[in-house]
């Protein structure tokens, strides 16, 4: 198994995968990260992530059944392992700790030139 480091994009497909529940496919997956957070990824880099996911143990695909839409081919169906949930809660966690000692002042934005 890999490193259990998780980097931003690789959450982001984790949370899109478990919004998604049981149709948590490849151009769903892709879809939904474009509609929600307004962000264009391309097949091959989310194909990239996906496998990388699944070798360190936080997803874990099955072949579909085959449908007529698809002209016979089957999908493959992703989900998240306990591990990559428990990544994604230790994630969050380390941006809560991080942002909850941010200064307020330090967030304020100078507009003055």
């Amino acid at each position: 198994m890999k490193g259990t480091y998780l980097g931003e994009f690789q959450e982001i497909v984790l949370l899109a995968i478990l919004i998604l529940e049981d149709d948590a496919y490849g151009v769903r997956i892709q879809s939904e990260i474009q509609t929600e957070l307004d962000r264009s990824i391309s097949r091959g880099a989310l194909h990239t992530a996906l496998t990388r996911l699944e070798e360190k143990g936080f997803l874990q695909s099955i072949m579909g059944s085959a449908s007529k839409e698809r002209g016979g081919r089957r999908k493959r169906l992703y989900t998240v392992t306990n591990m990559g949930k428990v990544a994604l809660k230790e994630a969050k966690a380390l941006r809560e700790q991080l942002w909850s000692k941010v200064p307020r002042v330090a967030l304020n934005i100078n507009y003055a030139i």
